[in-house]
């Protein structure tokens, strides 16, 4: 078995989901013997056979990959209740295992692979995927780079063929449910509640929270950050569109075009809301030079 071999072997093992009892399951993916193949390139020693050795590495793998979608997803957590999101991460992690260095990725896909499974979350599916993909955002908008923004006096001279790129961390959502608020005060309970030992896997899985009345309304939302604090902002639908298409790369014109595509917004009425849009969107530094290489797409 050359390095590369152990390597793939290895991670194959460790990346298999546990059992309900969280032991190492008996039989690999593909029907051969874990313990087999865990003797072909673990030796045993004197307290631990080879396959104890390897289940180690696969308990510790699947604790630690669990965890960090906890900490990523706590409010989605609380709405759906532990067992059902422990239930909804193996699945998830069994169809997305970890392919990054960072765990930072490892949610990446979540929103829209809750979407795609509906079954898994419940009643509260709809819920639960803009609650994840407000969370996610929260990641995105943290992380992502910050460009310099245009100054007020470059977006003063802006017209319908300029280019706009728009900050990295800016996060754009349309959204099902006014589920802002709600992510908000679960995190704040989450921090009230947390300890300073964190999770554990022996705890009991707490019970989906009794939720405020919530009725089902679209809102469009932004989520983008400002000196390492990261704030959400609603936005009209029409602002919302419009920033949409600058992001896909459309020229000014045609972005306010598409925003307010089928708005029943008076036709005099829309100079002071884009007055208004700019004024802020500048302020926040929002609004930024395009890129060379997208400039050379176009």
């Amino acid at each position: 078995m050359n390095l590369e071999t152990l390597q793939r072997e290895m991670a194959t093992a460790i990346m298999q989901p546990l059992t309900a009892n969280e032991d190492m399951r008996s039989l690999a993916p593909d029907g051969r013997s874990m313990r087999v193949i865990a003797e072909s390139f673990i030796a045993p020693n004197s307290q631990l056979d080879s396959f104890e050795r390897l289940e180690i590495y696969n308990r510790q793998y699947w604790f630690r990959v669990l965890s960090a979608l906890i900490e990523d997803f706590p409010a989605l957590r609380a709405v759906i209740g532990g067992g059902r999101f422990d239930a909804i991460s193996v699945a998830y992690l069994t169809a997305h295992p970890s392919r990054s260095f960072t765990l930072r990725n490892l949610g990446s896909k979540l929103p829209e692979w809750l979407a795609a499974n509906p079954a898994l979350a419940g009643r509260r599916h709809r819920l639960a995927v803009d609650v994840a993909r407000i969370e996610w955002a929260f990641v995105e908008s943290f992380d992502n780079a910050e460009c310099t923004p245009l100054t007020p006096d470059q977006v003063a001279t802006l017209d319908g063929d300029s280019h706009i790129a728009l900050q990295p961390h800016l996060q754009l959502m349309a959204l099902d449910y006014p589920a802002d608020d709600l992510v908000l005060s679960l995190h704040d309970r989450q921090k009230r509640e947390a300890s300073e030992a964190g999770h554990r896997h022996d705890e009991v899985q707490p019970a989906p929270v009794k939720l405020p009345k919530l009725r089902r309304k679209p809102i469009w939302l932004a989520s983008h950050r400002v000196d390492l604090r990261v704030y959400y902002r609603r936005l009209e639908q029409e602002e919302f569109q419009t920033l949409s298409a600058l992001r896909s790369g459309l020229p000014l014109g045609e972005a306010l075009e598409a925003g307010f595509a089928a708005s029943k917004v008076p036709t005099a009425k829309r100079p002071p809301k884009l007055g208004q849009w700019f004024g802020s969107w500048a302020e926040l530094g929002w609004l930024c030079p395009p890129s060379l290489d997208s400039l050379i797409d176009k």
